[in-house]
């Protein structure tokens, strides 16, 4: 049985709890700066679309889960995730810029509902929200950052190394390793 992406540490009911979430979970930043390195590889209009798509789409998905509509395979779509972007960026992939950011909507959609999920009921979760926004916003640049200052470096070697380790990430979170 696949380790569970999002294990609810912690109380959902805070914008520090909301930030706080996303930083100690391996799977969502693994995927956040990949989705950011993926954009900064494709560039152009990737670098800012991509991960505005992914927290646009990620915050519909937190409604849907703070209102209790549920989707279907949530936790094996955000482990998926993970090993999907670890790929995209280690094989540079270069979709078309809507193709993109289906695939990163997609993945957006699954963590924001896995985290609107997690908010207890009897709380506002907007500021849990605004939270998990903000950090998932920040890991974004994080990998964009990254990607950016590495291409001048060694472009295609560092790109494969972080999308490998991505994939490590991903294949030991579904295997129960990690």
């Amino acid at each position: 049985m696949p380790a569970s992406a999002h294990s609810g540490i912690g109380s959902a009911a805070s914008f520090a709890a909301g930030v706080a979430h996303p930083l100690g979970g391996l799977d969502h930043i693994a995927a956040m700066v990949a989705v950011g390195v993926w954009a900064a590889v494709k560039g152009n209009r990737a670098l800012w679309a991509w991960p505005l798509t992914f927290v646009a789409v990620m915050l519909i998905g937190g409604v849907l889960g703070l209102v209790q509509i549920a989707l279907p395979f949530v936790e094996p779509g955000i482990l998926a995730s993970v090993v999907v972007l670890g790929l995209m960026v280690g094989l540079a992939v270069n979709p078309p810029l809507w193709v993109g950011a289906a695939i990163i909507g997609l993945f957006g959609l699954l963590h924001g509902h896995a985290h609107g999920a997690e908010v207890a009921h009897t709380v506002n979760g907007l500021e849990y929200v605004a939270g998990f926004a903000l950090a998932t916003a920040t890991l974004h640049a994080v990998g964009i950052g990254l990607a950016l200052t590495l291409q001048r470096l060694a472009p295609g070697p560092v790109n494969r190394l972080v999308g490998a380790t991505c994939m490590a990430v991903g294949l030991g979170l579904c295997t129960g390793v990690l």
